[in-house]
């Protein structure tokens, strides 16, 4: 596809369900789009989401991503591999440099951009990542799958905001809940402990060090005092940063975990620039994504110039 002649109305940066939902709503408004992908969608990394509309016995995210692609695939839509490397404005146009697998650079031009980057995972190295998140050892998401790990032994590493939070959340689920320090020091002040004493969490105080498997998968926390504690479930709170520097840079106002700011229809501070899903400040949900995806294809579609057959 030779992108260089074409104006876009819209260039949609980042193919996970938000990005493939906004692009299927502005095909279907007969929006010339251009999707650019660099293959790195949380969602590819969920064994089987439970909790999205539509799916009684739940759906892989692969199987989802794929879904999402081939629905855009019937309105003329498709995904072009590559990375946005560079944003800017010149003389009313958004222009984007794309870098290809192939390391070329393509200059691609839009009218409007929506970003649906999401966010880049910093954290604690698990012992075979890929195997303990497959099998649902390693969780990513508490909100998502509390459900399915009902009653059973759970470890929590403290995030960097609100450190406590997420332990507290899954004694929802279960009696059997550790919390474990991920820093040198403590995060946990003084309030936060009593929290967790009155909602039974147990707080291991030594640092982690480290997680293992065991045989059947199930992870091994390890702390810098020599003890280890085997549990059922693993949540390790990665940090989170959000993949929003295309924006920031352009002027857009970021926040905690460099999380976009936008308003009830997705705009960001810089006119003609939308973002949506993990990017943006919230809750970071595949409905969410999806749900903000729609706002602001439409948002977009009616402020556009109308396409008039």
């Amino acid at each position: 596809m030779d992108l260089t002649p074409n104006v876009f109305d819209t260039l949609i940066i980042g193919g996970g369900p938000g990005g493939l939902t906004a692009a299927i709503y502005l095909r279907r408004f007969t929006r010339n789009v251009a999707l650019v992908d660099k293959g790195n969608s949380r969602l590819a990394w969920i064994p089987v989401s439970h909790n999205y509309p539509g799916f009684p016995d739940g759906i892989n995210g692969k199987l989802l991503l794929d879904q999402l692609r081939c629905q855009l695939g019937k309105y003329g839509g498709h995904v072009i591999p590559g990375e946005i490397s560079n944003l800017r404005i010149d003389d009313g146009l958004f222009i984007a440099d794309c870098t290809g697998p192939d390391g070329d650079v393509t200059e691609m031009r839009a009218h409007t951009v929506l970003l649906a980057t999401g966010v880049a995972d910093v954290g604690m190295p698990v012992e075979r990542w890929d195997e303990a998140v497959a099998s649902g050892a390693v969780r990513l998401c508490p909100v998502c799958d509390g459900y399915d790990v009902i009653d059973k032994r759970i470890a929590v590493a403290t995030a960097e905001v609100n450190p406590v939070g997420h332990a507290l959340f899954m004694r929802s689920f279960s009696r059997d809940v550790l919390l474990f320090e991920r820093a040198d020091e403590s995060v946990v002040d003084a309030d936060q402990h009593a929290q967790l004493q009155a909602a039974s969490v147990r707080h291991i105080a030594s640092p982690l060090a480290g997680v293992t498997l065991t045989d059947d998968l199930k992870p091994v926390l390890h702390t810098r005092d020599g003890q280890s504690y085997e549990c059922d479930v693993f949540y390790p709170m990665l940090g989170e940063n959000a993949r929003s520097a295309l924006a920031a840079n352009l002027g857009a106002e970021t926040v905690e975990c460099d999380t976009l700011t936008v308003d009830d229809h997705c705009r960001t501070a810089v006119p003609g620039l939308y973002a949506i899903g993990d990017v943006t400040r919230g809750l970071n949900q595949i409905t969410v994504a999806t749900g903000q995806a729609a706002i602001a294809a439409t948002t977009i579609h009616n402020t556009l110039p109308w396409a008039l057959r």
